[in-house]
């Protein structure tokens, strides 16, 4: 298992190379340019920052596709509370509560009803899509202080990294510690491989999916505060679609749809690869309906690689046995 996700990474790294150097003839060296560099690392600090911990759901089993309307319901929730007074200090830690929530919901309905997480995060999607609409309306609120939207609007000095990007490479680290060397980590791949083994092994399963749901419902609040101060405005359709690009990113990195196999290191360099295809079409001057279905075309590969790959594998494995 640890040779094939070596070989899949190994894949992405050959594709990121290629995608670089396709940008870089097609755009006539402008693709890694720093500049360039610099607003492809703003366009996948959202994404990058939303697949951490949906890695980790996927891994278990499990899918949360609200991700983006919890990202839009903080996005509300905190031009609606600024423009009631609110400081940004008191905001901001109010609105990653409030996605640990949402997420919180998810969790309850997924291990405590039994339902089945595709169909309530469905549904919840909507839902806090349509909260957030409540909350803020059509309006646009985007007097915040310079000093807060220049986190989405300038480069770390002396470099052209982007702050997300910092703050994502700091947070990747704390969740490849958590999912690939802690017991946590541990019980998420093995409620993904055998749920039913994991409980009769002494793994709250349960507790750990809660937490998970939880803890990415917090993430995707965080990402919504990004996202606000990148485009310095908080509307209730902010992040609309966002969830197609952060699952694709997921699965191709690696992360099987079933449970149970995948790396963060994967997933890392599936979200580098997606941006960078996108960060190509853009300037090569492509619509946003072809990114759409650039991205659409990249989760059908993402599912049907793996599942093709073992059909593969099984057909020579009869062929060769006696």
């Amino acid at each position: 298992m640890a040779e094939r996700f070596a070989r899949w990474e190994t894949a992405l790294v050959a594709f990121l190379v290629l995608v670089a150097v396709v940008g870089q003839i097609r755009t006539g060296g402008a693709f890694l340019d720093g500049g360039n560099l610099f607003y492809l690392g703003l366009d996948i600090g959202e994404i990058a920052l939303i697949a951490l911990p949906l890695t980790l759901v996927v891994v278990s089993g499990e899918i949360d596709l609200s991700v983006a309307s919890v990202l839009g319901l903080s996005s509300a929730v905190i031009g609606e509370l600024w423009d009631a007074g609110w400081t940004l200090e008191a905001i901001l830690p109010t609105v990653v509560v409030l996605g640990a929530v949402c997420g919180a919901v998810n969790g309850f309905l997924v291990t405590r009803l039994g339902l089945p997480s595709l169909a309530v995060t469905i549904g919840t999607l909507a839902l806090y899509r349509g909260l957030a609409l409540v909350v803020l309306g059509d309006r646009a609120v985007a007097d915040f202080p310079a000093s807060f939207t220049q986190f989405g609007t300038t480069p770390v000095p002396g470099t052209w990294l982007p702050w997300p990007i910092l703050l994502c490479a700091v947070l990747a680290v704390v969740f490849a510690i958590l999912l690939h060397t802690s017991s946590f980590g541990r019980s998420v791949f093995a409620i993904g491989s055998n749920e039913e083994g994991a409980r009769f092994s002494g793994i709250r399963v349960k507790r750990v999916k809660f937490t998970l749901f939880v803890l990415t419902g917090a993430m995707a609040a965080l990402a919504g505060i990004v996202y606000t101060f990148r485009f310095s405005s908080a509307r209730a359709d902010n992040g609309v679609g966002l969830e197609l690009a952060v699952v694709a990113a997921v699965l191709l990195g690696g992360v099987s749809i079933f449970g149970g196999r995948g790396t963060l290191g994967g997933v890392l360099a599936g979200v580098l690869l997606l941006g960078g295809l996108r960060n190509v079409l853009i300037l090569d001057d492509v619509s946003t309906e072809i990114l759409t279905v650039v991205t659409g075309l990249l989760l059908l590969v993402s599912v049907l690689a793996p599942a093709l790959t073992a059909r593969v594998r099984s057909s020579r494995t009869v062929r060769r046995s006696p």
